[in-house]
């Protein structure tokens, strides 16, 4: 068997309050997900900022599906800095899911894998599509889709994985927000060829919809304040509840560890 048909060896993951988190990067995400591609080997990524963790953390059930995907990349600094602290995982900056999007983009233009567009509404994909073409002239966009709101009819969901299939794209690019995003992906794991990536609001930043924080503020973390800023009647409430709880299991695990220190 040689290099190129070995199944691809997803980065480590570590335990966060029952979530396994990935200590990985941009470039071994990227890597990883062209080499599987490439290959045809199926595979779940997300990338989880807080809100997606505490998701895992609150339902028994997202947190089956989460611990199932290959890679759950540290989106946001506090999970990035939760994960050093905790693991001493050594990890220099986070796996922004936009950012991570556009260098998966560009990646799959260099090396011609297809790529599909599955979520947001029409409008969105059709802005989507045409700036990432701008920015990756060679980029095989294999198709685009969105979905109703309301959930699929078997007829329907089997006719989507189907054309997803059909399309032949190496890798599926699902904007739907989480945890909804993550159950689609965990749902179709067997049913979907490519490789699965759960990249959330990156649909609606790179059609231009909407803003991204200003690089100070993703930098500190604050990438939440602005926007709340942005939406807060949509998200007040869950950045007050997920934000706070998060604190306090990571407030109650460094104290735990810090007497399991003192007591060795």
């Amino acid at each position: 068997m040689t290099p190129s048909s070995l199944p691809v060896q997803w980065p480590a993951k570590h335990e966060m309050f029952g979530v396994a988190v990935s200590a990985t990067c941009y470039d071994e995400v990227v890597a990883k997900t062209l080499a599987a591609a490439q290959r045809g080997q199926r595979a779940l990524l997300t990338f989880a900022a807080v809100h997606c963790v505490m998701c895992g953390v609150q339902d028994a059930a997202h947190r089956t599906r989460l611990n199932a995907f290959d890679v759950v990349a540290p989106d946001g600094q506090p999970v990035r800095w939760s994960l050093n602290f905790l693991h001493r995982a050594g990890l220099s900056d986070r796996v922004y899911g936009p950012e991570l999007t556009r260098r998966v983009c560009k990646a799959a233009a260099e090396q011609s894998v297809g790529i599909y567009l599955y979520g947001a509404t029409p409008q969105v994909l059709e802005k989507l599509q045409a700036n990432l073409l701008t920015m990756f002239p060679a980029l095989k966009i294999a198709g685009i889709e969105s979905p109703p709101y309301r959930a699929l009819t078997a007829d329907e969901d089997a006719a989507a994985v189907k054309r997803i299939n059909d399309s032949g794209a190496g890798i599926l690019l699902i904007g739907l927000g989480a945890p909804k995003q993550e159950r689609f992906a965990y749902e179709h794991r067997d049913s979907i060829k490519a490789v699965q990536l759960c990249v959330g609001a990156a649909f609606d930043f790179h059609a231009g919809v909407k803003k991204t924080a200003p690089a100070w503020m993703q930098k500190r973390g604050l990438e939440w304040l602005y926007r709340l800023t942005q939406e807060p009647g949509r998200l007040w409430k869950r950045y007050l509840t997920t934000n706070t709880q998060f604190v306090l299991l990571f407030a109650r695990e460094a104290l735990l560890r810090g007497r399991r220190g003192a007591e060795a």
